[in-house]
């Protein structure tokens, strides 16, 4: 999503526009566990963010924080300027999706929407209003009169975000929002909720564990672990330029080289793998000694794989032989051994329609495959 976005709807990028949500120092203890450990987060007015991790790394206690819903043992959160810390829960201008809907199985559609209005006292008029506008914008006019077992999991999984957002809030929390549903209505359900979002202007915050949801759905992905960010930034960022072996192995697949450097000209580094009889060139721009321990990483859809050597000898470019392959309709993922013993992964789109082979190479076929520079990554750490 953020990848479509000129440069003026990137505000983390300016640094006089002051940020919607502030979260400040927040580390949240459990006994002798600590869940969320010293976090520090700026989201800004009308970003769809996504905090991204796998069980047990913060992310939902974070959330909770957010939502009033659990105290943090020390930090402070703002929203909008002012600081909502110690404000309970129902006087914060946030709203929570939960992972299950938590729909009232013996209110219809229009009711459910309805409840947290009417507690509210808002004029029955109004109610009436506000609750079909937000039915015709998750396209459920004709579903008003059914209960929730009349519908399906991504029907329910709308009514559900028009009850969170008929209400108003400023930002909307979302908590493993599209996990109950089979992958096509997933996938289908992303693009509805990015219209939604877009729609109202709210600030969405969602938490997932699931990359390729996180990846379509944000602005901005903060990937935590063991209750740390360890790298905030836009997808094609965090895809195309991680900070570290963990973002690089946790966002897509990855092949990682060890190696080390032996020369630098200005940006230019000449990197030797340990493990292989190749030398490669990448940019990088931070200061490494001569000797440095790095890692290459290579995504699988960067290599091309050929029967025949390239012109050119050495620079990036290994010998191998397959020794598996995946067929998967739109894309062949090639398992290369190579002369080291190690596997590489190589994916290949199948971008014709034919009634023979799709496949470039066969099992056991010796193989060369190659990189550019620009196509791999050098990391430190």
């Amino acid at each position: 999503m953020s990848d479509t976005l000129d440069h003026s709807d990137r505000p983390w990028l300016d640094p006089d526009t002051a940020p919607f949500i502030k979260v400040d120092g927040i580390t949240k203890k459990f006994g002798g566990f600590t869940a969320v450990d010293q976090v520090d987060l700026e989201i800004f007015r009308g970003e769809l963010f996504s905090l991204l991790g796998a069980s047990g790394c913060g992310k939902t206690t974070l959330l909770r924080i957010l939502a009033g819903l659990e105290t943090p043992t020390s930090g402070k959160v703002w929203i909008d300027g002012v600081d909502i810390t110690q404000l309970p829960a129902y006087e914060r201008p946030v709203n929570m999706m939960f992972q299950s809907y938590a729909l009232f199985p013996h209110m219809n559609v229009a009711q459910n929407v309805a409840y947290g209005l009417k507690r509210d006292g808002i004029p029955k008029e109004e109610i009436v209003q506000r609750v079909g506008q937000m039915l015709t914008m998750v396209e459920l006019s004709g579903f008003s009169k059914r209960k929730p077992h009349q519908l399906s999991g991504g029907e329910r999984q709308r009514v559900a975000l028009a009850r969170a957002l008929v209400k108003r809030p400023k930002v909307l929390l979302l908590d493993e929002p599209l996990a109950a549903l089979d992958k096509r209505l997933r996938e289908q359900t992303q693009f509805e909720l990015m219209r939604i979002q877009e729609q109202l202007g709210v600030t969405f915050i969602v938490v997932t564990h699931d990359q390729e949801e996180a990846m379509t759905l944000s602005t901005r992905i903060a990937v935590m672990n063991e209750g740390r960010f360890i790298q905030i930034g836009p997808p094609t960022e965090l895809y195309e330029n991680p900070d570290n072996r963990f973002i690089a192995s946790f966002i897509g697949s990855v092949n990682l080289f060890a190696g080390h450097t032996l020369t630098r000209n200005n940006d230019l580094y000449t990197i030797a793998l340990n493990k292989h009889d190749l030398q490669c060139q990448i940019e990088h721009t931070q200061h490494l000694d001569n000797g440095s321990p790095i890692w290459v990483a290579v995504r699988p859809e960067k290599i091309t794989l050929s029967t025949t050597p390239l012109a050119g000898e050495g620079l990036n470019q290994l010998m191998g032989t397959v020794d598996d392959i995946a067929y998967t309709g739109n894309l062949s993922t090639y398992r290369v051994k190579t002369q080291s013993g190690d596997i590489v992964e190589v994916t290949h789109p199948n971008q014709s329609r034919s009634r023979g082979s799709q496949l470039i190479a066969d099992w056991d076929d010796t193989v060369y495959l190659h990189w550019t520079s620009a196509d791999s990554v050098l990391l430190s750490e």
